[in-house]
């Protein structure tokens, strides 16, 4: 049976805003693009950095440590094809944000 949580109203994540949302100790970074939702790990696989707090361009958005891209959609880093970040399955009811973990 798939495993979502409450992430975040939806009202707080405006079309090309993101945010960072914890959930058993793990990070999650959402994204509004054009009014779909998208979540990533919050960490770039190269240093860690915090993807939440990166430039989003359309659909990607560039770690605010070393500027490697990645798709929000996919997952893929634009920059370093070997080293993408997982994505997970979003939803949104009643005005809020859920995101699946399993």
């Amino acid at each position: 049976m798939p495993t979502y949580f409450q992430a975040v109203d939806l009202e707080r994540l405006p079309p090309g805003k993101s945010r960072t949302v914890e959930h058993q100790g793990h990070r999650y970074a959402v994204f509004n693009v054009d009014g779909t939702i998208h979540a990533i790990d919050d960490a770039c696989p190269h240093r860690g950095g915090p993807l939440s707090a990166g430039f989003v361009e359309g659909n990607q958005v560039f770690c605010p440590l070393h500027g490697w891209a990645f798709d929000v959609t996919t997952g893929k880093c634009v920059s370093n094809p070997s080293r993408p970040v997982r994505t997970y399955k979003t939803k949104v009811e009643n005005g809020h944000i859920w995101i699946k973990t399993t």
